[in-house]
């Protein structure tokens, strides 16, 4: 009996080692990822633009565990208009100082359907101007093939964040910036002690 239960716990580690658990890598395409944000004021909105560096999420469904990181870079912040924009880099962001703001997941949250579409929220960390903020990303989701697509928006309370209020005089400014995104990835499945 003993030499029956040795060998069926082995059997069961050995099979455990072979069906090794997998996690999904979404790297994302920067050419394909867009954001704009729109910072509204009492005389106009400002509408702008945030180039994207790289991406990369690696999660696992099964526990909701996530890693990875999304770069962006904070120097091509730009709203078309020259002076707006020095201000803006200048007094602001400061992106001469902090020129990357990072996005590191932690976990994912998902409803999607067996094809792979529905809405995931992404939860973890934004660094920006110096600080790291609890963050989540709220996408919804579109997949065709190893292809998948993003949208989503959320909000930047910059002001509470420690960077400069830029209202003057009359002109008021909003405290939270409006940020909209759009995104193409290609997914993979690797092993999960995979570098």
């Amino acid at each position: 009996m003993r030499r029956v239960l040795g060998l069926a716990v082995l059997v069961s580690l050995s099979l455990a080692g072979s069906v090794r658990a997998e996690e999904q890598v979404l790297r994302l395409d920067a050419g394909l990822t867009k954001v704009d944000f729109t910072l509204d004021a009492t005389l106009h909105a400002a509408d702008g633009t945030l180039g994207c560096t790289s991406g990369e999420v690696r999660f696992d469904l099964a526990t909701g565990a996530a890693s990875g990181r999304l770069v962006f870079d904070a120097t091509s912040t730009q709203t078309g208009h020259e002076g707006r924009d020095r201000k803006m880099h200048e007094e602001v962001l400061e992106s001469a100082r902090f020129p990357e703001i990072v996005f590191t997941p932690a976990k994912i949250d998902k409803r999607v359907d067996d094809m792979g579409n529905g809405d995931v929220r992404l939860t973890g960390t934004l660094a920006i101007h110096g600080a790291d903020h609890p963050f989540t990303i709220a996408a919804r989701v579109r997949r065709n093939g190893d292809k998948v697509s993003a949208t989503g928006s959320f909000d930047i309370p910059y002001v509470a964040w420690g960077m400069n209020d830029p209202s003057v005089f009359v002109l008021r400014v909003a405290k939270v910036i409006k940020v909209r995104f759009s995104t193409v990835g290609t997914l993979t499945a690797e092993p999960a002690d995979a570098p």
